[in-house]
C-alpha cells in the first residue's frame, strides 16, 4: 500500500493543503502498516525493528488527526472496525455482565477472542479515560489485546503520560499507560490553526447569548425544519430505564441542555438518542465552572458521540462558542468539544 501517494491524491481530490507535519505521520503509519502487515520475509529485508501492534496520534483539536487515521481506516483492506471508546466499553461491560459468573480474567480472554475473530485492526478516535472503573480494567483488557495482536489505532488530544490525569485512584490507570508507552508508536501532530474554527467561524446554528432574540430565531428555524413532520412521543429504552424525548419531529429533537447533562444519564443514552435523531437542538448551554463539571463531563461525552456519528446541531448558549468557559480538569478536553461544536453546527442539513 503505497500510503504516501494514496494520501496525496486524496488531498487534491478534496482540495486539502498538503501540511509537510501530516505527511510526516502519513510517513510513520505506512511504516506502522508494513511492520505489522507486509510478509514476514519483507519486513525481515525491510526493516530491521521489530513491530509494535499500536499506533498512537496525539495533537491538539483541529489539526487534522480524525482526517489522517480516517484516511488510514478507510484504505485499510483487512478486517476492522472504528469506535467509540465509550461505545467500546459499554459493549466490554455488557458482555461481563452477561458472563457475570466467570472470573474476571477469564471473562477479558473471552471478550478479546471475540473482538480478534472479527477485526484485525481497532481504531479508536479521541481517546481518553474518564472513569474510574474503566481505568483499573483497561490494564489487563488491553495488555490481552496486544497479546492476541490485535492491531488498536488511538487519535488524541492528550499525551499518553497525562491521560486521566488527577482522576479518582490514578495509580491504578498506570499498568494501562506502561502498556500503550511499550506497545504503541508515538507521534505527535502539530499545526498552527484549528481546521474546524477557521472554517466553519460563519456557522449559522451556534447562537447566543440566552435572550428573546435568540429564543425567536430559534423558534422561527425549528418550525422551518419541522413542517409537515408530526410529533410522537418517543421513549426510549436503555438497559430496563425509560429516557422520555419530549420534542420529538420524525427524527428532529430538542432538548433543553439540563435534560441532557443535569440529569443521572449516560454515553448509553446519549447513543440511543443519536440512533433515533436526524437533527438535534440543544438550547441553553451554560458557561462551566468547577460547580458543574459533572454537567460539562456529560456534555463533553454528549458531543464526542454526536460527533462519531455525524449529528448536525443546533445550540444556543450563554456566551459564544469560543468563550464558553470550562472547569478548571476539563479545559484541555473541552477544547475538543468546543472545535467539534462548531464542524456540527455548520454540518448541511436539508
Amino acid at each position: 500500500m503505497n500510503l504516501n501517494k494514496l494520501f496525496l491524491d486524496y488531498c487534491k481530490k478534496n482540495n486539502l493543503e498538503i501540511n509537510s507535519n501530516q505527511l510526516d505521520i502519513i510517513e510513520e503509519l505506512s511504516k506502522f502498516y508494513n511492520l505489522n502487515f507486509n510478509k514476514p520475509f519483507l519486513k525481515k529485508f525491510f526493516f530491521k525493528e521489530k513491530s509494535k501492534p499500536g499506533f498512537y496520534l496525539q495533537g491538539d483539536v483541529g489539526v487534522g488527526k480524525t482526517m489522517i487515521l480516517n484516511f488510514f481506516f478507510d484504505n485499510f483492506k483487512h478486517s476492522k472496525q472504528r469506535l467509540h471508546f465509550n461505545e467500546f466499553m459499554i459493549n466490554f461491560h455488557d458482555f461481563v455482565f452477561k458472563n457475570k459468573d466467570g472470573k474476571q480474567e477469564n471473562i477479558i480472554h473471552k471478550f478479546v477472542n471475540k473482538l480478534k475473530k472479527k477485526n484485525e485492526l481497532i481504531y479508536f478516535d479521541e481517546f481518553q479515560v474518564t472513569n474510574i472503573v474503566d481505568a483499573m480494567i483497561l490494564g489487563n483488557l488491553f495488555k490481552k489485546i496486544f497479546d492476541e495482536n490485535i492491531k488498536v489505532l488511538f487519535s488524541s488530544n492528550i499525551k499518553i503520560i497525562d491521560l486521566y490525569k488527577d482522576g479518582l485512584q490514578r495509580e491504578q490507570f498506570f499498568p494501562f499507560i506502561k502498556i500503550i508507552k511499550n506497545k504503541c508508536y508515538q507521534q505527535k501532530l502539530s499545526i498552527k490553526e484549528d481546521y474546524r474554527m477557521s472554517q466553519f467561524n460563519n456557522n449559522q446554528r451556534a447562537y447566543y447569548p440566552l435572550n428573546e432574540t435568540t429564543y425567536f430565531k430559534v423558534n422561527k428555524y425549528f418550525r422551518q425544519i419541522t413542517k409537515n413532520k408530526l410529533m410522537k412521543k418517543k421513549v426510549l429504552i436503555v438497559k430496563g430505564r425509560k429516557y422520555n424525548i419530549k420534542n420529538y419531529y420524525e427524527g428532529i429533537s430538542r432538548f433543553d441542555f439540563n435534560d441532557l447533562c443535569a440529569k443521572n444519564i449516560g454515553a448509553e443514552d446519549y447513543i440511543k438518542i443519536a440512533e433515533v435523531c436526524d437533527f438535534i437542538i440543544i438550547e441553553n448551554i451554560p458557561n462551566f465552572n468547577n460547580n458543574n463539571s459533572n454537567q460539562q463531563n456529560r456534555f463533553i461525552t454528549l458531543i464526542d458521540i454526536l460527533y462519531e456519528k455525524n449529528k448536525p446541531l443546533l445550540v444556543t448558549s450563554k456566551s459564544e462558542l469560543k468563550l464558553i468557559s470550562s472547569s478548571k480538569n476539563l479545559e484541555d478536553v473541552f477544547k475538543r468539544t468546543i472545535s467539534r461544536l462548531y464542524e456540527l453546527t455548520s454540518v448541511k442539513y436539508n
